[in-house]
């Protein structure tokens, strides 16, 4: 039989390698979760860098005009 495999809080060095040889799955998975936060801290800097500035907010109301509004004419039944 093989090894036990290590426990993550334990030996998370060893539990990685483990991981990456014998469940690949879990072994992404745990990189993909760990490089969330730091997505999160390096990819807005770069943006600005780059350029990409942020977007007008889109309007939630139609601005409603001021003052009298003209009635058509030229649409009556006749």
């Amino acid at each position: 039989m093989s090894a036990p495999a290590p426990l993550f809080f334990k030996q998370p060095i060893r539990y990685l390698k483990w991981a990456s040889i014998n469940k690949p799955a879990y072994f992404y998975s745990i990189i993909i979760g760990l490089a969330g936060p730091a997505i999160l801290v390096v990819v807005p800097p770069i943006r600005r860098y780059l350029g990409d500035e942020r977007r007008a907010r889109i309007p939630q109301t139609y601005p409603i005009p001021k003052g009298p509004r003209p009635r058509p004419s030229g649409f009556e039944d006749e």
